[in-house]
């Protein structure tokens, strides 16, 4: 049974009228210094919104968007480097769009209720992949329960593996 909480955020799909959004905020140096160069990125967002594995959406704070979410099941992609994980485990990578919404807590709040709800729809793992080097992004999954557990090396880069197990039921 899920478990009550207040919900803040709302999760919606990507959608064709986004994009425009979507390349102003990838050009922001906040998140351009983790992104692919704009255009790549975009064309990166329109193929996941054609594929099975992986679900773009865009995080609203009361109606307003605020940041780039996309979960991704690595056990539907040929070869992802995740599959070890435990099957069901879904994956989740977050950026925060405009830059007067960083260091306000938002990233860890939207990571821990987007984990929760991954959780009350029976993902037994959730994990999340910063580079090592974006401590605040670690910081930000530290605060929504996220722990350390691996780093690897992936076709985008050197990776600190982090993962949140689900809640035991008694």
């Amino acid at each position: 049974m899920p478990r009550e909480r207040s919900r803040r955020y709302d999760f919606r799909a990507v959608a064709e009228e986004d994009i425009p959004m979507l390349r102003g905020w990838l050009a922001e140096p906040h998140m351009a210094q983790w992104w692919d160069p704009v255009e790549e990125s975009i064309a990166e967002i329109r193929a996941a919104m054609e594929s099975i594995e992986t679900e773009p959406l865009i995080v609203e704070l009361y109606g307003k968007p605020i940041a780039y979410l996309q979960s991704y099941d690595p056990h539907l992609e040929d070869g992802h480097p995740y599959q070890d994980q435990p099957f069901g485990t879904l994956g989740m990578d977050i950026s925060i769009g405009p830059a007067d919404f960083l260091g306000k807590g938002h990233g860890s709040a939207i990571v821990s209720q987007f984990a929760e709800q991954l959780f009350d729809e029976g993902a037994p793992r959730v994990i999340i992949d910063p580079d090592p080097t974006n401590l605040r992004a670690i910081c930000a999954y530290e605060k929504a329960g996220f722990t350390a557990f691996d780093t690897r090396t992936t076709v985008y880069g050197p990776a600190l593996m982090m993962k949140r197990d689900a809640p035991q039921e008694n």
